[in-house]
């Protein structure tokens, strides 16, 4: 089945004000969620609708909060959520994080008391179009074993650099430090498919390419110790740093509904022009050095991050967006 982007979206936005959301915090949700769908990240858009509308109803996502900003310096602020959905929080957060950039250089914005977000890069791209450089981490809930260890811990904490490039297209850098990132696991499962091989172990710590024994087991991360090393790194920044959860503290969004996730984000956004007054033009001979160099055979062009997703989003602009049966049954449930 194929739907229009805005008629998608205006449904998404219906479906969350139906579960009491007020249009504002409605119409950020699914701006983000159908961002998604049009970048080509599938397990992070319209597969993951119902999860925020169930913890809606279970009262652990709470839609009406009270998000307090407590501005620290004029460079530094932090936000407590009030247990908001993620999209909500890190929208305020970017935007923060922006505002003091513009006024002193420097943006450090910390938030606590939140949910998944979605897409770093989704909000990467909103500082980058400012002419800004950003940073942005986030932790989630166990999904990687800490390197010697076999129990999940760490989530798979996503490492997220964005710069402007120089032309329309920006360099985002948006990584889960796993090998495979979990919205693609839950996408897998709720549709039948196999993961690729490497990407997980099932709880007895045996290879599987099964995507509900992987949802059950662990993810491998990328690099071995290196990549577990990120995770840590990442859940230090966004959990410790912040107040929110971290050590594996992180509730499952689609499994628990003891309590709210907590999850810690931390927002770094400054000015280019900060040490060098010639910064567009030197990025722009950084990325033209990088694509000239000799390229191996199959390759017509040497990407930099974020030009992949933006010819994507660029193209299914133009297109339906396809879902699913599995989400169009769901879609018509959540509007009924």
């Amino acid at each position: 089945m194929n739907i229009k982007n805005k008629k998608l979206l205006n449904l998404v936005r219906e479906i969350f004000i139906k579960h009491k959301l007020n249009y504002k915090h409605a119409k950020i949700s699914a701006s983000a969620l159908i961002n998604a769908e049009l970048v080509g990240a599938y397990g992070h858009g319209l597969s993951r609708l119902k999860m925020y509308c169930d913890r809606i109803k279970k009262k652990v996502i709470n839609p009406k909060p009270k998000i307090k900003i407590t501005n620290i310096s004029q460079s530094i602020s932090q936000i407590d959520a009030d247990n908001s959905i993620g999209f909500v929080a890190a929208d305020i957060a970017i935007k923060k994080a922006i505002s003091n950039a513009k006024k002193t250089g420097i943006g450090l914005v910390a938030v606590r008391n939140s949910g998944h977000y979605g897409l770093s890069g989704y909000y990467a791209e909103q500082a980058v179009k400012k002419n800004l450089v950003t940073m942005i981490y986030t932790n989630g809930p166990p999904a990687v074993a800490p390197h010697g260890a076999f129990k999940s811990l760490f989530g798979t904490n996503p490492v997220c650099f964005g710069t402007p490039s120089g032309s329309k297209t920006p360099f985002i850098f948006d990584s889960s430090i796993s090998m495979i990132n979990r919205g693609k696991i839950r996408f897998a499962s709720k549709n039948n498919q196999k993961l690729p091989v490497g990407v997980a172990l099932d709880n007895f710590g045996k290879p599987t390419t099964d995507a509900n024994k992987a949802l059950k087991g662990v993810q491998l991360p990328i690099a071995g110790f290196r990549g577990s090393g990120l995770a840590w790194m990442v859940d230090i920044l966004s959990g410790v740093i912040t107040g929110g959860n971290h050590a594996g503290r992180v509730k499952d969004p689609f499994e628990d509904f003891t309590g709210p996730q907590n999850i810690g984000h931390l927002f770094i956004t400054f000015k280019t022009n900060l040490f060098v007054k010639d910064y567009n033009q030197r990025i722009k001979d950084n990325i033209k050095r990088v694509k000239r160099l000799p390229k191996i055979k199959g390759i017509k062009e040497i990407m930099y991050p974020g030009q992949n997703k933006y010819k994507r989003y660029k193209m299914n602009l133009k297109k339906e967006i396809k879902i699913s049966k599995i989400i169009k049954k769901e879609l018509e449930t959540l509007k009924n």
